[in-house]
Parts: C-alpha cells; sequence; structure tokens
C-alpha cells in the first residue's frame, strides 16, 4: 500500500480547469519529485493535496485513510505537512519563535524541546541566530528556518514547494543537501522544484507535469536519459 495515494484529481478555478485527472503515488521513506514549468500546476498540486483548494473529482488517501476535501488543519494533524514556496515567516518575530509556532499540534507540543535541538544541530546558523527577527535573515537563512518550522510539527511527509527558488547557488546546494539528508534517515518527501538538473539527481522517482496534466514519469536517472526531457529542461 502506497503511504501517499492520488487517484485522477482535477482542480478548478472558477471556469478554468488548472489540474486535468492526475495521477501519483508515494511510498513510504521515498523521494518523489513532481517537476515542470512554472505555471505547470505544480503549486496547486500541493494545495490541493493540503486541503488549501477543493478539488473538483478524484481521491486523495493518505495511509489507506480517505483524506480528500479535510481542512488544513486535519490534513497536518494526519503527519503531511508543507514548506511553502517564499517560506512566509513571521517577518517581526525571532528565529526561535518562528520555530516554536510549528510545535503547535499536541504530539509535537511534548517534544518540541527535543525537536528544537534537532533543528540547532541540522542547522547550526539557526542556533546562532535564534534571537534575530526572521527579517533580518537572508534568504538561505529563511528557507532553513521555514524547512525547521515544518520538522517541528513532526512530520511523517513533508512536501517541498520550490524550496531553491531565489536563493544563491551555494544556498541552492545547501538546501538540497539538507533535502538528501533528510530522506536518508526515512522521512518521507514529496519535492515541487523547478531545478530540474538538482531534482533528477536527488529523487527516488519523479512525475513530469505540463499544463496541468502528468505526462511523464520514471527514475531520476531514466528522465535524465530521456531526450524530450533533456531537450526541455536540462537545455540539452
Amino acid at each position: 500500500m502506497n503511504l501517499l495515494d492520488v487517484q485522477d484529481i482535477s482542480v478548478n478555478y472558477g471556469d478554468i480547469q488548472a489540474l486535468w485527472n492526475i495521477s501519483f503515488s508515494v511510498n513510504k521513506g521515498q523521494l518523489v519529485a513532481l517537476i515542470g514549468a512554472n505555471g505547470a500546476g505544480k503549486t496547486t498540486t500541493l494545495k490541493a493535496l493540503c486541503g488549501l483548494i477543493p478539488t473538483a473529482a478524484g481521491s486523495i488517501h493518505y495511509q489507506g485513510s480517505r483524506i480528500t476535501g479535510l481542512p488544513v488543519h486535519k490534513v497536518v494533524d494526519q503527519g503531511i505537512t508543507l514548506v511553502p514556496e517564499g517560506r512566509q515567516l513571521f517577518p517581526k518575530m525571532t528565529v526561535e519563535e518562528n520555530l516554536l509556532v510549528g510545535a503547535y499540534l499536541k504530539r509535537a507540543h511534548g517534544k518540541r524541546a527535543q525537536t528544537l535541538k534537532r533543528i540547532y544541530s541540522i542547522f547550526p546558523r539557526l542556533e546562532e541566530r535564534r534571537t534575530q527577527t526572521a527579517e533580518t535573515l537572508s534568504g538561505g537563512e529563511q528557507q532553513m528556518v521555514a524547512i525547521g518550522r515544518a520538522l517541528m510539527q513532526d512530520p511523517q511527509v513533508i512536501m517541498f514547494d520550490e524550496p531553491s527558488l531565489g536563493l544563491a547557488p551555494i544556498m541552492v546546494q545547501e538546501v538540497f543537501k539538507v533535502i538528501q539528508e533528510l530522506h536518508r534517515e526515512g522521512l518521507t518527501i514529496f519535492l515541487v522544484e523547478q531545478n530540474v538538473h538538482q531534482t533528477l539527481k536527488v529523487a527516488d522517482y519523479c512525475y513530469v507535469m505540463e499544463n496541468g496534466r502528468i505526462v511523464g514519469q520514471g527514475t531520476g536517472k531514466d528522465l535524465e536519459a530521456d531526450q524530450s526531457i533533456r531537450e526541455a529542461y536540462l537545455g540539452f
């Protein structure tokens, strides 16, 4: 049984259809990626999984239970969390306050000190800056806080929406390094990312999205060897 199973979901924005009967699955412990150009429907897919927008058709199952249509807080309580595009931190709150906001769930609240210690071990820079407000951090440091806040929720599945967007190349490498480390620790990851070159190197399995449809799938190596993928996304 797949940990996360999406079957034929469609999403509409008013009269405009954004997703067309897309299906994919994520097994426990996998790092699965959804790649595609800007505007392909990747973020819409994440919002549908989180309950941020309703689906017009299809079903979403998590650990065998249907979660289609659940409100966001109940999806998170199931163990699914999102690192959103653009970080979406509280700019006037400190690093540590932003992190502790993530431990609002009952199951996460009791071990927030332990989890916070773990996050500071992953991101020593955040411990150094724990009393600084989020607005004073660099883009890369803010992304670290966003990842840390998601980890404070004690998730079983963590979804990333364009984690490398707007970051300097050296920070892109660092973010992907952290994602790989979380994967090695056994966390299930669903990664939405425009940086196809890096994504194909770290993902166990990838789905390709164009115009709201899944148009291809395979392992990172398979897709990297696919000439149409190379031409469309890798530039050679």
